[in-house]
């Protein structure tokens, strides 16, 4: 076994490996750019080296520089983590080049699979399912759109060289192809360097399964089973589930045999994915291979008790794989949620910001159990533009798929995070859908479930204000004297006592009272209705509010978190947060102006698609923006003309940047 190795990569994947390694007393190697100085993977680590600036192509794709910090540091291996160098063939051999353990398969198995449209040729060769397409090297766009009609729409185009839903475009009609593939070929040089695209059949209603394989370097090679990873949104994967519902025996072999013939027939070694698009009917088709370990690993070992990242140093290191085939066993259900700083009600905007409260529900930081957490972030930290939007993922694990479901809801409901928008309400609501519970699943799920997932009310104001209520109370009791001439609880001798509160929810103001009896007890009244309310308050973050009488009575555990005016409230029911407004320092303040095309985060404008003089329509295509590994559409917000443009295309933008100046 190795005594030190690096890790080429950032996040909870190199806190991970990092982890795995200590367990097995292996010394760690951290890289860093500037931006992660003060990291968590840099912390769980042995060592540390600065490779370069903030941006990946400064410093996390500088593979002369990490290299170079193995050298210097005595690793005797790399492991590239997921993303970044994981499945560059050319610092693979330099590795093998400079006497340098890669962890990963061999060169050639990188390349022989990297290229998308060399793989469908191997597996047609191999016999492995192929869904009709084509995956030539002749590039001229007429040409492949002729290939497209040839195909039938709906179409698919896939960057060649991409991966993680980036260069890749739906095309439902003949007229919108053109648009399509200059998008689709930006977004792949911008992301590979290569903009060679596949066209393919766009199978309707399909499943992404995909199916784990694991080769030795004595030629042995098994499958761990499969995930299905259908949920997804801009081809990304959302909620990720092993095993696949609904897979029979039969079917669970064919799949893994074919991918292990797949894995064969490129020499690999090492852990690596094999997705398939599969048919509601069970028919299944090659799709691509990924060289390396897959974000949603951690399903696959909770269903099998296996570390795969220790298999991955003891097959690096030369030694067969622990386990064959007949030896390996399913055991129970597995759900995995990305969770992500961004806005779903926006399109899945990323979203950049402090993470000022990071709270997890009680968790393992490893394998089976039934509530895993793997982050590379900690309370404090933040979600810079650099890199992509993901927090951490929530894994939990259960007997049956109906426990891991139940498991999911209660984990997510006790995730609490504040400072920056994220997607945790949206998973839980996606979990909930008749299709994910019902295991009716397809990679058209979300917008199949529009309806249930976007637009929904948010927590009740009556349960939100009685929550800002509850804080504002714990706070004051903390910090005045218990003598009732201190007290700002509205003490008298006779009389009710009566509070007022301003909030401010969802853009909406809110006057509302907080109403001592002088009988005893306490009423709150919102838009003009009374309710009861009772208060056990065990600190000024956590509360238990009675609202209601008798048999009506609600029983509502809450959490709240003040910053500055703003109280974010979570719930059984949901979250939201609330500005607690002081009315006389907002006095004479007015409303900004609207009607500004801005770039909604850090990034670079990669196109335009007006010139100075043309008339707009709200709603219509104005300029494209890259900003954390993907492109955004920024539409015009309403009818107007465009006076002056402010920036050109390859320009940086500055969140809240304005793009151009609309008149009329």
């Amino acid at each position: 076994m190795f005594k030190k190795i690096l890790i080429a990569n950032r996040g909870e994947i190199a806190c991970r490996v990092a982890a795995t390694a200590r367990r097995l007393g292996i010394q760690t190697v951290a890289v860093y750019s500037e931006a992660d100085a003060r990291a968590q993977h840099v912390l769980a680590c042995d060592e540390a080296t600065l490779i370069g600036g903030p941006a990946p192509r400064d410093s996390y794709l500088q593979w002369e520089r990490i290299l170079a910090a193995a050298k210097s540091t005595g690793a005797e291996a790399i492991h590239p983590g997921y993303g970044f160098l994981s499945e560059n063939e050319g610092f693979a051999q330099a590795c093998a080049e400079a006497g340098v353990v890669f962890i990963g398969p061999p060169a050639s198995a990188i390349l022989a699979m990297g290229l998308k449209a060399e793989s469908k040729r191997l597996m047609e060769a191999a016999g492995v399912p192929l869904v009709p397409g084509y995956h030539g090297a002749d590039q001229d766009p007429a040409l492949l759109k002729r290939e497209a009609d040839r195909i039938g729409y709906p179409v698919l185009i896939k960057a060649s060289a991409g991966g993680g839903g980036k260069g890749m475009r739906a095309v439902m009609a003949a007229d919108e192809f053109d648009v399509a593939l200059a998008s689709c070929k930006r977004e792949a040089i911008n992301s590979f360097g290569d903009d060679a695209v596949l066209i393919e059949r766009y199978v309707q209603r399909p499943r992404h399964i995909e199916i784990q394989v694991f080769g030795d370097t004595q030629g042995d090679c098994v499958y761990l089973f499969e995930r299905d990873c259908s949920v997804q949104r801009r081809h990304q994967k959302v909620l990720e589930e092993a095993p696949a519902p609904g897979m029979t025996e039969q079917r669970r072999r064919e799949m893994g045999e074919a991918a292990v013939a797949a894995a064969k027939a490129v020499g690999y070694v090492g852990a690596g994915t094999v997705e398939f698009i599969a048919e509601q009917d069970g028919r299944f088709y090659f799709m691509e291979m990924n060289t390396r370990l897959q974000v949603e690993h951690p399903v696959t070992e909770a269903i099998t008790g296996l570390d795969l990242v220790e298999w991955q140093l003891r097959v690096a290191a030369g030694q067969p794989l622990p386990l064959k085939q007949h030896e390996l066993k399913i055991h129970g259900h597995a759900i995995e949620a990305r969770i992500c700083a961004e806005n779903p009600e926006a399109g899945f905007l990323p979203a950049t910001g402090s993470l000022d409260v990071l709270r997890w529900p009680a968790h393992s930081a490893f394998c089976r159990s039934d509530v895993r957490v793997d982050t590379g972030v900690v309370e404090g930290d933040a979600i810079s533009p650099y890199y992509d939007s993901m927090v951490a993922k929530l894994i939990v694990w259960g007997e049956d798929r109906g426990q891991a479901l139940a498991r999911l809801d209660a984990a997510l409901t006790q995730t609490h995070i504040v400072g920056l928008q994220t997607n945790v309400a949206f998973l839980r609501r996606c979990a909930a859908t008749a299709s994910f519970a019902g295991a009716d699943l397809d990679t058209g799920l979300i917008e199949r479930e529009r309806a249930a997932l976007f637009g929904q009310p948010g927590l009740p104001l009556d349960v939100a204000a009685a929550a800002v209520v509850a804080h504002t109370l714990a706070l004051e009791a903390r910090t005045q004297d218990a003598d009732p001439w201190s007290r700002r609880d509205g003490f008298r001798l006779t009389g009710d006592a009566v509070r007022g509160f301003d909030l401010e929810l969802d853009g909406q103001h809110h006057a509302l009272q907080l109403r001592r009896l002088h009988a005893g007890g306490m009423q709150l009244l919102v838009g003009g209705e009374a309710v009861a309310l009772a208060i056990d308050s065990a600190s000024p973050e956590r509360h238990t509010l009675l609202l209601g009488e008798g048999l009506a009575v609600r029983r509502i555990p809450v959490h709240t978190y003040a910053r500055g005016e703003q109280v974010t409230v979570f719930a059984p029911q949901g979250s939201a947060t609330l500005t607690e407004v002081d009315v006389i320092a907002h006095a004479g303040e007015g409303a900004g102006g609207g009607g500004r095309l801005t770039a909604p985060m850090p990034g670079k404008l990669v196109a335009l698609h007006v010139k100075a003089g043309d008339a707009v329509k709200a709603g219509q295509p104005l300029a494209v923006m890259e900003a954390m590994k993907m492109e955004h559409t920024l539409n015009s917000p309403r009818d107007g003309t465009v006076a002056e443009l402010l920036y050109a295309v390859g320009d940086q933008l500055t969140d809240g940047a304005e793009l151009l100046r609309l008149e009329g």
